[in-house]
C-alpha cells in the first residue's frame, strides 16, 4: 500500500521540508556560537497518521527540540520531557544551511550540560582558566 505525500508548502518562494531543512541542523545564537543541533519539531495540532487533507492549511513549527532522541529514533518511544531542551521557533531568525537564532545562548537552558561540565570538571583542573602561553 502506497502513501500519498503532499508537496511541501512554499515559504518566502522557497519549499521547506521539515526533515530536510530542519531536523540534525546545527542551530547558532545572535552571536553565532553553536546552541545545539535540532533533535525533534513542536508542530501545531495535526493528525500525522492521515494525510492532510486538501483545502486545509499544513501544520506549523511551533519549537525545536533538542535532547537524547538517538534511543527512541532506534527502539521507539518518547524522550521523557526532563531531558528536552525547547526553543520557540519566533527565535529563529534565519533559515538556511544552520538555523540562526535572534537571540544569544547565554539565557537558555539548552546549553546547561556544557555549563555544568565546565564549572565542574573543566574549571577544576590546574590552568583551565587563562590561556596557554
Amino acid at each position: 500500500m502506497s502513501q500519498h505525500f503532499q508537496p511541501a508548502p512554499e515559504v518566502n518562494g522557497i519549499v521547506v521540508d521539515a526533515h530536510l531543512h530542519l531536523l540534525d541542523r546545527q542551530v547558532l545564537d545572535s552571536d553565532d556560537a553553536p546552541v545545539m543541533v535540532v533533535g525533534d519539531l513542536e508542530l501545531t495540532d495535526v493528525e500525522l497518521s492521515r494525510p492532510i487533507p486538501k483545502g486545509t492549511d499544513p501544520p506549523l513549527v511551533t519549537a525545536l527540540f533538542n535532547g537524547s532522541t538517538l534511543a527512541t529514533r532506534v527502539f521507539g518511544g518518547r524522550t521523557p520531557p526532563q531531558r528536552r531542551h525547547r526553543i520557540d521557533w519566533k527565535h529563529v531568525e534565519k533559515l538556511g544551511i544552520v538555523l540562526q537564532l535572534d537571540i544569544p545562548a547565554g539565557g537558555l537552558e539548552v546549553n546547561w550540560p556544557e555549563e555544568w561540565v565546565r564549572d565542574r570538571i573543566i574549571g577544576r583542573i590546574p590552568g583551565a582558566h587563562h590561556d596557554p602561553q
